[in-house]
């Protein structure tokens, strides 16, 4: 199986980008019809913005949609993670810490120190991710969020202590 490709995310992916992320947490973590709506406003959010220090990223594979990330900004030294989505078929498969590298990668090329990203405690393939890749576990916070009592967990990464390659 060839690893897919990684573009910069376009308005044609939109549709795919809302339709994917609420179907599969609706699936996968029971989540109502507002996480479709968080998910289309950051999309949206993204493309009006047209900050060239920002960047969304999809995997794709013969042309077909298979993972999203997004490199956001939360000051100037600060990036945020959004977005990270990786179908089924391809989870387990190192799509995840591609799409991953490529958001952090960015972040960094942009002048970024830092990283950071919320998630869910129940989303444990996630976090076991950001743990194996260098994040550290920040603050827990109890929250309903998309019908559901949730923890929601930050994750901080410090760029900065990351080697470049050569």
């Amino acid at each position: 199986m060839t690893g897919p490709a990684i573009r910069p995310f376009i308005r044609a992916d939109l549709d795919w980008l809302v339709a994917t992320h609420h179907r599969l947490y609706a699936q996968e973590a029971g989540f109502d019809e507002t996480f479709g709506a968080v998910a289309r406003d950051a999309a949206q959010q993204l493309l009006d913005r047209a900050d060239p220090r920002e960047r969304g990223f999809v995997a794709e594979v013969a042309q077909a949609r298979v993972g999203s990330i997004f490199s956001t900004r939360l000051d100037d030294d600060t990036g945020q993670v959004r977005l990270l989505l990786i179908l089924p078929d391809w989870r387990g498969s190192g799509l995840a810490p591609r799409m991953l590298a490529a958001a952090e990668g960015f972040a960094r090329a942009q002048g970024c120190t830092r990283m950071r990203l919320w998630t869910h405690e129940s989303h444990a393939a996630a976090c076991a991710l950001y743990a194996r890749e260098g994040w550290r576990r920040g603050p827990r916070c109890p929250v309903h969020n998309y019908g559901q009592d949730l923890v929601e967990v930050r994750w901080d990464k410090d760029l900065a202590e990351i080697a470049l390659p050569d």
